[in-house]
């Protein structure tokens, strides 16, 4: 697999781990674990998005 195939590969199990993390915060009752589930499914999602366009924690050489 190739560097692309597998940051994708990562990118999209991360967008699958915030669609359960959205869903189980959906279900929460406890007003904290909701707003903590929804956090961590946004920042996932944020970070998926980031991975899938290269940008994931890699730094950009000026020269």
């Amino acid at each position: 697999m190739t560097v692309a195939g597998e940051s994708g590969g990562r990118a999209q199990q991360m967008r699958a781990k915030a669609q359960e993390m959205k869903e189980a915060a959906e279900r929460a009752t406890d007003p904290e674990a909701r707003k903590r589930l929804t956090d961590r499914a946004r920042r996932l999602q944020e970070e998926s998005k980031q991975q899938e366009s290269g940008v994931g924690g890699q730094s950009i050489d000026p020269m």
